[in-house]
């Protein structure tokens, strides 16, 4: 089953996250299919750039969105 949800990157206490597309049994961090965006909590406000497009392509071929990835994608207007 496929995905939607965060992966940490940047540097200790300083967390920026990528967007990504993955087989749930994957690590957080490890292998994914396709990268849709970023996030970056650190700014203000919060900086939420996802490609909406492809992330409508992805839940209508079955991937799942994670709760927070659920709340940024209703944040940058790709679902209701």
């Amino acid at each position: 089953m496929l995905k939607i949800r965060l992966r940490r990157m940047g540097a200790k206490k300083a967390p920026f996250y990528r967007v990504v597309v993955a087989d749930s049994r994957a690590p957080r961090d490890g292998a994914f299919v396709e990268e849709i965006g970023y996030y970056n909590p650190l700014t203000e406000p919060a900086t939420i750039n996802i490609k909406n497009d492809r992330a409508i392509e992805w839940m209508k071929n079955g991937a799942q969105p994670t709760d927070t990835v659920r709340d940024l994608l209703k944040k940058s207007g790709a679902i209701q």
